[in-house]
């Protein structure tokens, strides 16, 4: 079976967000698909079959991390949508029906892709405790994403205060169901970002993920509220960062990136 691995949220190699890719003709069960996904060790690895005429969506497709199949991966639905593409397995939008519900990716002239993903639904709520010491900066406000991510947003002081984290990671994997995203807005937007972040999942297996597009369904809304404007750009900023153009359209969010193929190979066992 062919896999490969593609950086996604980048247009060059070894940046951006690794995922491994398989396009195959059915699932097979659920133990081998993890076993493949702790193999790669990539945060995610997707794995999409074509449906037939006449479904709901163009392909089926699932995410899993080395620990546990997610409900939504934006970086991985890029990656895939880049294969498709890239191999002519598929032209055009592509549909892709999830455990998220059907969510679409859309190639752009410019070489880029658009994902349409659900907007996360912000609740504000306390700062859980513990927070400020597992995370190590002091917290302005937390919110929490909902169902479909399950992570708690959480804005510091500023930029700095985000490029500077250094969490207690088995702390922090008790404090949300999947993760923290933390957030502060760009210190300097003529620099190409109008916000910043980075996101600790170690309670599904990835102590840093290097850039997250579900956790922009979470922070569009909340800095398009903050900034007034639906269309920024997010600059992850974990080592090996990646920037996520953000459009808000109600229940809906655009997250726009590049990818590339980076390994194309043979799965032997």
């Amino acid at each position: 079976m062919r896999i490969r691995i593609v950086d996604a949220f980048t247009d060059r190699p070894f940046t951006g967000n690794p995922a491994g890719v398989m396009l195959l003709d059915a699932f097979p069960d659920d133990t081998r698909l993890q076993r493949i996904a702790l193999e790669v060790n990539h945060a995610e690895t997707a794995f999409a079959h074509p449906l037939p005429e006449g479904a709901d969506a163009d392909w089926a497709l699932r995410w899993f991390t080395p620990a546990t199949e997610v409900a939504m991966c934006g970086h991985a639905t890029l990656a895939t949508a880049h294969v498709l593409h890239t191999t002519g397995a598929h032209t055009g939008p592509v549909r892709f029906a999830t455990r998220s519900g059907v969510l679409s990716a859309t190639p752009r002239e410019d070489g880029s892709i658009t994902l349409d993903f659900p907007t996360a639904p912000l609740t504000r709520v306390e700062p859980p405790a513990g927070l400020s010491e597992a995370l190590g900066a002091e917290p302005l406000t937390a919110f929490d994403t909902g169902p479909n991510i399950g992570d708690l947003l959480i804005e510091v002081a500023d930029e700095k205060t985000v490029l500077g984290l250094s969490p207690d990671l088995k702390s922090l994997a008790a404090l949300s169901e999947r993760g923290i995203i933390a957030t502060a807005r760009a210190d300097n937007p003529a620099e190409g970002h109008d916000f910043v972040s980075r996101c600790f999942f170690p309670r599904i297996g990835i102590d840093e993920d290097p850039v997250t597009g579900s956790a922009h369904t979470a922070l569009a809304p909340y800095w398009s509220e903050r900034l007034g404007r639906p269309d920024l750009t997010g600059f992850q900023a974990s080592a090996r960062g990646g920037l996520v153009r953000t459009e808000l359209r109600g229940d809906r969010t655009l997250l726009t990136g590049r990818a590339v193929t980076t390994i194309d190979g043979e799965l032997l066992a």
